[in-house]
């Protein structure tokens, strides 16, 4: 058993959005992504399905040419291969749900990009 909290001990980054694993075993990889208003990730694509759940705050989060404004509570789905990108209209907490497959890595050098 793992238990870990989604909002303690939350870290911000000056100029990018903060990741931190905080779940990875054998079957999910479970990682918090801190937004400074203003922040982003630029538009990339996932090599596998993915779930992004909004914690706190407000996402403005795009999909090819459309935008979607995502609050506290939203949950969305991505096939792989799918491009999008998000912006913090607020300070914002987002958990991503990586497929195990799926490197942690590959999340951190899209913020860094």
């Amino acid at each position: 058993m793992e238990i870990v909290s989604l909002l303690e001990n939350v870290t911000f980054g000056d100029k990018q959005p903060a990741v931190q694993v905080l779940i990875n075993n054998d079957f999910c990889k479970e990682i918090r992504i801190a937004f400074r208003e203003g922040q982003e990730m630029k538009a990339h694509k996932a090599p596998y399905p993915i779930i992004i759940e909004i914690v706190k705050g407000h996402i403005d989060f795009g999909i090819g040419d459309e935008r979607v404004q995502l609050t506290a509570g939203s949950l969305i789905t991505l096939d792989s291969h799918v491009i999008h990108d998000l912006k913090a209209t607020k300070e914002s907490i987002v958990r991503l749900s990586l497929h195990k497959a799926d490197q942690i890595d590959r999340v951190q050098q899209v913020v860094t990009a």
